[in-house]
């Protein structure tokens, strides 16, 4: 399995926090991205997840699935808005959320219990910016750019920040390693 290529900026501080910049060339290397992100996540951890459509963020949430060793296909919660995944194993479970499809502010995401699920599970919300960040301030943002139009360009450009306490001491290079 090919590794993603080496990041532009391996983890330097960010305006807000620290950050990473990964290139990613393949939907497998994005999964192998998620399953090296797995290995800093735990119990509480919000992971926000924004990109145009086909950018890859289920593929890297199968990876972070495949990563926490939780039960169940990871697969797109657009229709259903949130899956939970158990875990196989002591770890946290993960909430997966695909908040496409809701309005705005925390107010319409409070049926899902986010803040209730957050202290025991690792939260993965696509589309949640503007959304859930006050759920916590810590959590990380995860940017996927790709080329967008008439294209078969694998290529994305992923950005990890870090941001508040949780994430100062968090070596996000080794997500490039």
């Amino acid at each position: 399995m090919e590794a993603p290529a080496a990041a532009h900026n391996q983890a330097e501080p960010a305006q807000d926090g620290v950050n990473a910049q990964i290139t990613v060339n393949s939907p497998e290397q994005m999964r192998e991205l998620g399953r090296r992100l797995a290995k800093l996540l735990r119990a509480g951890d919000l992971v926000m997840l924004n990109g145009e459509l086909g950018a890859g963020k289920t593929t890297l949430t199968r990876g972070l699935g495949e990563g926490l060793g939780v039960r169940g296909a990871v697969t797109s919660p657009t229709f259903v808005i949130a899956r939970v995944h158990p875990s196989l194993g002591g770890g946290p479970p993960l909430v997966h959320v695909d908040a496409y499809r809701l309005g705005g502010g925390l107010d319409e995401m409070e049926d899902l219990d986010l803040d209730v699920s957050l202290s025991d599970s690792v939260i993965v919300v696509e589309w949640g910016e503007g959304k859930v960040e006050e759920l916590t301030d810590d959590r990380l943002h995860v940017v996927i750019h790709r080329a967008v139009g008439d294209t078969t360009d694998e290529v994305r450009h992923v950005t990890v920040t870090g941001l508040g306490e949780r994430w100062v001491t968090v070596d996000l290079s080794v997500l490039s390693a």
